[in-house]
């Protein structure tokens, strides 16, 4: 289970995370949705050390994880896919794929992801910024799986990308679930929140202010958008 409980982080002098608190019981997918600029990238970045939390805590499975450095928080078993997806340029996409160490025993084989995703396959030997942007977007998640992470934090998966790629990730996630994977997903795209999460923390001025179920969001899907400005 994660867990995060009053905390707060700045950037500079700019207070953005004010008290914030939320779960994820293991195995689920949750969402944080929100306008933008409320804190839901800030929050991803502040549990996995990118940006220091000044007070308050993050437990993974009960185990402290503030004040960790990145690696270290990794190791525990989180794994994060920024919106920038991070892949490396200079690398092919095998070894974007297989850079990263494998840190648990659970982690899906080059040969599965390869199997999930056959377009990786066929691209194995070019470069990983060649590649579409929703390839780009299979391969940042692959790499995570690879590694073997129990959590996996995702920011922004859907945005900008075509119906048959988001349907696709919509996919992988149901997947993940599937396989006891824990998810923290990050997503401004409603209709696909709601068909792959367990409940949703709606975030404002950087702090849950409502955590609904899956039913809840569907039944009340009108007046969510127009909290959202969407």
């Amino acid at each position: 289970m994660l867990e995060l409980k009053d905390v707060h982080a700045y950037y500079g002098e700019s207070h953005i995370l004010h008290g914030m608190t939320l779960r994820v019981e293991t195995g689920t997918v949750a969402t944080l949705v929100g306008r933008n600029g409320v804190g839901k990238t800030t929050t991803l970045r502040t549990i996995m050390g990118i940006l220091p939390a000044r007070r308050g805590t993050i437990e993974l499975d009960g185990a402290p994880l503030v004040g960790l450095p990145s690696d270290r928080i990794a190791k525990r078993g989180i794994g994060y896919v920024p919106e920038e997806r991070g892949i490396l340029a200079t690398l092919t996409v095998y070894e974007n794929l297989t850079l990263a160490p494998v840190i648990g025993p659970s982690g899906w084989t080059v040969e599965r992801i390869f199997d999930e995703f056959p377009n990786l396959r066929e691209r194995a030997k070019s470069g990983g910024t060649t590649l579409s942007g929703g390839e780009q977007q299979m391969l940042a998640i692959a790499r995570v799986l690879r590694s073997g992470a129990r959590t996996v934090l995702l920011d922004e998966p859907t945005e900008g990308l075509a119906p048959v790629i988001v349907e696709r990730i919509g996919e992988l996630i149901r997947a993940m679930k599937a396989d006891g994977i824990t998810v923290l997903l990050v997503e401004q795209n409603l209709r696909f929140a709601t068909g792959v999460a367990d409940c949703h923390h709606i975030v404002d001025h950087g702090t849950v202010v409502q955590t609904l179920t899956n039913a809840d969001v569907i039944a009340r899907q009108d007046e969510i958008l127009e909290l959202l400005g969407v």
